[in-house]
């Protein structure tokens, strides 16, 4: 029996095209509430980022690829920072000719070094507002020792081996877009941050379904009881569900709620 549901947000909640919640996912939302089954959010994106696309009264977020667990009242329920180290050896990095954009997410705040057209195009992409304040570069730093959960990192994977062995070697490096990468501490992920929900609300993880289709939904679907992909997912995350259902523009959530009997 399913007891709790979590959902990734973009191209799984929210469409690419229209920037919305379907029409058919509200419905669906709406009718697993009447059941009493417990909704959560599981996403890259930051509290920040979270509350104003997503109009829902959901049970509980994990943020940030997992590194933040929140409850609906905001009681923060799991939290892990990025490694010391590795941020001296980032802030260094930043120094030096090969210097990209960086997003420095924290519990309650973010802040960029600076804006690129990789950061214009991943913005238009999602259509988020500007969170992450732009501050000078030393500042920047200033907050970076203060304690990072995870760095929205605009690098490409050419220099993705290297920055993740010579500079994050205590990090994990998460993709569902070319244009930038989630860089979230060794251990992080969504089944992790599952892991602690479900812990916090009492409910096994056989009694878990997880709905993604990006390449950091991987560890959740291949961890929950039951896992669906969505039809616009690439190869690799359908391979790592229990089931593919059609595309978030496609009514993907309710046809695959259906297609396992969980509404009518």
């Amino acid at each position: 029996m399913v007891k709790a549901i979590f959902f990734d947000i973009d191209g799984t909640l929210i469409s690419f095209r229209t920037h919305e919640i379907p029409a058919s996912t509200r419905e669906a939302l709406a009718a697993l509430r009447e059941q009493g089954i417990k909704l959560f959010i599981a996403s890259g994106r930051h509290p920040l980022d979270i509350f104003p696309c997503v109009n829902f009264p959901f049970d509980g977020y994990v943020a940030l690829n997992g590194g933040l667990c929140m409850t609906r009242e905001g009681e923060v329920i799991f939290r892990r920072e990025i490694d010391r180290g590795d941020i001296e050896r980032l802030i260094e990095w930043q120094r030096g000719d090969g210097r990209f954009a960086c997003v420095l997410a924290g519990e309650r705040e973010m802040c960029i070094n600076f804006v690129d057209d990789r950061v214009t195009r991943v913005r238009k992409l999602v259509e988020t507002e500007n969170r992450a304040q732009i501050v000078p570069f030393e500042e920047w730093c200033a907050k970076a020792r203060k304690g990072v959960l995870q760095l929205i990192a605009f690098f490409g994977t050419d220099v993705e081996p290297q920055l993740m062995r010579d500079v994050l070697p205590n990090c994990r490096v998460m993709r569902w877009c070319p244009l930038f990468a989630d860089v979230v501490p060794a251990g992080v992920s969504k089944a992790e941050g599952i892991d602690r929900m479900l812990e916090s609300y009492g409910i096994a993880l056989d009694e878990a379904m997880a709905f993604g289709d990006g390449g950091n939904d991987i560890p959740m679907l291949q961890h929950v009881g039951l896992s669906v992909a969505m039809g616009n997912a690439e190869q690799e995350v359908k391979r790592a569900a229990s089931y593919v259902t059609t595309s978030v523009d496609d009514h993907g959530i309710a046809r695959a709620l259906r297609h396992f009997g969980v509404i009518d």
